[in-house]
């Protein structure tokens, strides 16, 4: 395998000389690998990295060398677009990614134009597969599982409860937040607060005047774990002792640099931790080898490589359309354990998310004897 790796604006005749002088297929990683969502590039690019034997196989089966290129999406919906399209315009015929939901919903929608296959790890906003898009799958469940846990933590408040739900205005964040407040509707329960912020301040005093003012007793915070260590962090140093629950994006050490001992007793829900799993056990020793820890989503990142490369040894072709068919009709055995997909796409025969808690600068599993402490 050979490794090139642009970023937005890069020229694109020097890629190609880099990366298709001995290039039959191509592939394509498309992350956030610069920014404050850099830590999230970093995962995918240690699975793609670590997903080397299972493209081996994959070209054994094919005849045909794999090549990979990587291209940064910002987690922006812009920039992925534009990512999208180099992926494309150099002739990848899948692409790995996109991360965050704000970016994977509109290059989707190149890459459906194209032929290209996507499959996404962590873009969890039902709109990446409702739209009867042939090529564009995800191995992680959709935001709807995560509304409900949210919303069952939040009504143990009680019916009366002074309950807050904060987004960050992003495709992922605010379709969240939305779908945890329709849950909570739909049992007569209203938040006391419902609004967005703008991510990237270095100060939410405003936000936090308004919490207090209203006496709230739990505050949902769905974004991206900048703000919302910021938030806990502003939020404690005032004194404001509220419950504060966040989304899987906290299930990374970024959340407790950016909330230091604040963001202890923070409850989210996320995918699944695997790096115990019987299926994961020699995947993680792979990553341990490079040197590399497999917190967070990295696991379900490498699992995108692996039911791609797998599907396409059962083809024995690359071509898009055949393993697009291939993923529907066929279960895979991975780091996920055996997993399928349905008609639209979407990941079947995996329980994604569970409750986490963040003690002692790491996040746990939250016991349930003591959920309601």
């Amino acid at each position: 395998m050979r490794w090139t790796r642009t970023l937005p604006g890069a020229g694109l005749a020097a890629l190609l000389a880099a990366s298709s002088a001995h290039a039959e297929i191509l592939i394509g990683l498309a992350a956030p690998m610069t920014g404050s969502m850099a830590w999230f590039g970093e995962q995918h690019q240690e699975a793609l990295e670590a997903a080397a034997p299972e493209f081996e196989a994959a070209e054994q089966v094919i005849g045909e060398d794999i090549d990979v290129m990587i291209v940064d999406d910002f987690c922006n919906g812009e920039q992925a677009v534009a990512a999208a399209h180099k992926l494309v315009e150099a002739g990848v015929v899948f692409v790995g990614g996109h991360a965050c939901s704000g970016a994977a919903i509109p290059a989707s929608a190149v890459y459906e134009e194209a032929g290209v296959l996507m499959i996404s790890s962590t873009a969890t906003n039902p709109l990446l597969t409702e739209r009867g898009l042939e090529l564009i799958f995800r191995v992680v469940e959709r935001d709807t599982k995560q509304a409900v846990m949210v919303a069952d933590r939040l009504a143990e408040h009680g019916p009366e409860a002074n309950i807050a739900i904060v987004h960050d205005g992003e495709a992922y964040g605010q379709g969240l937040a939305e779908a945890t407040e329709a849950v909570l509707s739909a049992r007569d329960i209203d938040p006391l607060i419902f609004d967005g912020i703008a991510p990237g301040r270095a100060d939410y005093g405003d936000l936090l005047d308004r919490l207090e003012a209203s006496e709230i007793e739990a505050l949902f915070f769905s974004g991206y774990p900048t703000e919302a260590g910021l938030v806990i962090r502003q939020a404690r140093a005032r004194g404001q002792g509220f419950e504060m629950i966040g989304i899987d994006s906290l299930s990374s050490e970024y959340f407790w640099h950016m909330a230091g001992e604040a963001a202890e007793g923070v409850l989210f829900p996320s995918t699944k931790e695997l790096r115990d799993s019987p299926d994961a056990a020699s995947v993680v020793a792979r990553f341990r080898d490079q040197g590399f820890e497999p917190e967070g989503f990295t696991l379900y990142n490498f699992a995108v490589f692996e039911v791609w490369s797998k599907a396409v040894q059962q083809a024995s072709s690359a071509d898009p359309e055949t393993v697009a068919r291939t993923l529907r009709e066929n279960a895979f055995d991975t780091v996920l354990g055996k997993i399928g997909f349905d008609a639209n796409g979407d990941v079947t025969g995996t329980d994604s998310f569970a409750w986490y808690v963040w003690k002692n600068d790491t996040y746990v599993p939250l016991d349930p004897m003591t959920a309601s402490d």
